[in-house]
């Protein structure tokens, strides 16, 4: 299954399941089915409970928050997740703020999906990565989705925390097959860690202590494992790959900082632009527990102080891509 249609089920099931959840968002509605048909068939299976919306981000996700107030659930789809903005002071100011601010605890169950990440030409208003942005707004999970996590189990996570959340969802990765079974390829297998969704780690069946241990977001996946790949087959240098499905607030499982305490080199990286980012974020995170076993300084890749252009190989130029991360992580072990 790809992970587009491994999402598609899963709001299926989810809106079959629990008659209190709505979803919300711009062309959502059959036959078009929503801009990358993740809602294709939602509309004509339930009803006026898949609704396309007028083009407003901030009144789409303020609806959506209205209907968990009052005792819903609510999931929204910003169609290019560059347009977040547009609905910052609903999500800010009022959505996770809500649960906190009338005296006693508020559900919110509210999930607001982000199409993002470029690869495609969209230009620079359509390719964004803008996790950065939302991380550390109090009462707001940020997650992303990723090609080992169950969507379903994700999504019902979230809406059972009572807390509204923004779920990343990288547009390439949508194309791309699920891996299930703790399977990956010829060469690596994966497992879950932690409680559910937790995150995955995908390892070298026959390797201890990994030279170098990677964190990514989820839409970075297949650059990790490419980059992996190449760096054990060209360069001897064995790496694992671990991949939150909560990207903040982030839980450091016992077992994940086993992981990474084993290595001799932590790399974190992500599609946001230079400062302020997500990976800056997750070494700040990791720096005093690993301190005692730190080699080395944590290494950061991040995409370029740049906007996106729309040529695809000047695009290319600014993404993070494999050879990014390999030669990263060759630059830290010399």
């Amino acid at each position: 299954m790809r992970v587009a249609e491994q999402l598609n089920l899963a709001l299926h099931e989810l809106l079959k399941s629990d008659p209190s959840v709505h979803l919300l968002g711009e062309d959502l509605s059959d036959p078009y089915g929503g801009a990358f048909k993740i809602t294709k068939g939602l509309s004509t299976a339930f009803g006026d409970r898949v609704r396309s919306t007028p083009l407003s981000e901030s009144a789409i996700v303020g609806v959506g928050a209205g209907l968990a107030l009052a005792g819903d659930k609510a999931i929204v789809e910003i169609m290019f997740a560059d347009f977040v903005t547009l609905a910052f002071d609903q999500l800010v100011n009022f959505a996770a703020k809500s649960t906190t601010m009338y005296g006693r605890r508020v559900p919110m169950p509210l999930v607001v999906r982000c199409p993002s990440g470029g690869g495609r030409g969209y230009g620079p208003t359509h390719s964004q990565s803008p996790q950065k942005h939302l991380i550390g707004v109090p009462g707001l999970g940020v997650h992303e989705l990723s090609p080992f996590h169950d969507p379903g189990v994700l999504l019902t996570h979230l809406l059972s925390t009572g807390e509204p959340s923004v779920l990343f969802e990288d547009k390439i990765l949508y194309t791309r097959q699920a891996f299930e079974n703790g399977v990956v390829d010829d060469l690596f297998r994966f497992e879950l860690l932690g409680e559910r969704p937790g995150w995955a780690r995908v390892f070298l069946t026959e390797v201890g202590a990994p030279d170098c241990v990677l964190v990514t977001p989820g839409g970075m996946a297949h650059r990790a494992l490419s980059a992996m790949r190449e760096l054990l087959l060209n360069d001897e240098v064995a790496c694992e790959l671990l991949v939150p499905a909560t990207l903040y607030p982030l839980a450091l499982e016992e077992a994940v900082l086993e992981r990474l305490s084993a290595a001799g080199h932590v790399c974190v990286a992500d599609d946001g632009s230079e400062g302020g980012t997500w990976s800056a974020e997750v070494a700040r995170r990791l720096y005093g527990p690993l301190w005692p076993t730190l080699r080395q300084p944590i290494g950061l890749v991040n995409a370029a102080d740049s906007i996106l252009p729309t040529a695809l190989h000047l695009e290319r130029e600014i993404m993070v891509q494999d050879s990014t991360i390999r030669s990263a992580v060759l630059g830290a072990l010399s």
